[in-house]
């Protein structure tokens, strides 16, 4: 059998682990009313972006502004009746300095001037409330970000609390949440404490594309999930072309440079019999060995071997699908008649 040979030698294997990933918006929050009525204004484009404090909504404000004017009236009406109170309370005590009125009637005018007091306390607080409704009736960003597809529009009825009027996220930096097992928890705490800055350690893909940017790791999740074994870890990328929505699903690779100095043969190399591995090993009399093998991570053409072979060893690297074990074999050099092993 013609094949052609290669060396097995060593090298510092750095690869890329992959997890399944979710981007997710670092600050999202769904508006509802916190009044109930009509919507009179929708102030913005959909899908545009808004500011801290932008309005958004507006809700019919009448029946709260009336409620309001009519809370002011009753406070007025409130501090007339403690200001009647005062004065009777002080008319009657100084009548008791001189003993001219029943101590019952003293007593029964600080009761009133206190009850009087009371209640212009309450009339406060219920302008307090009725104002509040009134600034509820306008809906505003509560951050910068970019805002969704309106739900409701003019003239649309909504219920306090009830009723999904929009959502706003932060979109100038995204998070990329993804599971790893429990057993790699000590390997990225040991990323999460040792990283400086930003560098190629994560990046994103989807499918075929890379995204441009890298990110860094912000947080292990506190506790490990007990039906699946894993942990949530969140990383942070940029989102300065505006590449990355909420809601995108992608694939996180992490830079793997543990390994070290292992031993490194193209994957063509390998072949598969009912789920085990094997190389061709050149051996005496021109004879080649099948040698089974424990193997690591592909990295790109080529994959690492984790048991099996040493280095120095020579392997079939092309012509494998025609070998067998004991099969005798001419070494096929480039550009030149084949050569038998020697």
């Amino acid at each position: 059998m013609n094949v052609t040979l290669q060396e097995v030698s060593t090298r510092e294997a750095a690869y890329h682990d992959e997890y399944p990933a979710t981007v997710m918006a670092l600050n999202q929050v769904e508006l509802k009313p916190q009044v109930t009525g009509f919507v009179t204004g929708v102030h913005f484009q959909d899908g545009a972006r808004v500011k801290k404090g932008q309005l958004l909504y507006s809700i019919d404000a009448q029946l709260y502004a009336a409620n309001y004017e009519q809370a002011v009236a009753n406070l007025k009406v409130q501090e007339a009746n403690v200001n009647k109170a005062q004065k009777d309370a002080n008319r009657y005590h100084e009548l008791d300095k001189n003993d001219a009125v029943a101590k019952q009637l003293v007593d029964n005018a600080d009761a009133a001037l206190e009850m009087a007091q009371k209640q212009a306390e309450a009339a406060k607080a219920n302008i307090a409330a009725v104002q509040t409704n009134v600034r509820y009736t306008k809906v505003y960003a509560p951050f910068d970000g970019i805002i969704g597809i309106s739900a409701v529009k003019v003239g649309a009825a909504v219920s306090a609390g009830q009723t999904l009027l929009n959502t706003v996220s932060s979109d100038s930096q995204l998070a990329v949440d993804f599971n790893v097992d429990q057993k790699e928890i000590f390997r990225f705490t040991n990323l999460l404490a040792n990283q400086k800055g930003v560098d190629s350690t994560f990046t994103l893909a989807f499918g075929s594309d890379q995204y441009p940017f890298p990110g860094k790791i912000a947080l292990i999740d506190r506790a490990v999930d007990p039906s699946t074994g894993t942990i949530k870890t969140r990383l942070t990328f940029p989102n300065r072309d505006n590449l990355l929505r909420a809601g995108m699903t992608g694939t996180v690779r992490v830079m793997n440079n543990q390994g070290g100095n292992s031993v490194v043969i193209p994957h063509k190399a390998v072949t598969e019999q009912l789920g085990e591995f094997y190389v061709y090993v050149a051996g005496d009399s021109n004879k080649v060995n099948q040698r089974q093998l424990v193997l690591g991570k592909a990295m790109g053409t080529d994959i690492i071997v984790k048991d099996g072979l040493k280095e120095g060893e020579k392997i079939v690297v092309e012509g494998v699908q025609s070998l067998r074990q004991g099969s005798v074999i001419q070494v096929a050099t480039p550009g030149a008649t084949a050569n038998t092993i020697k």
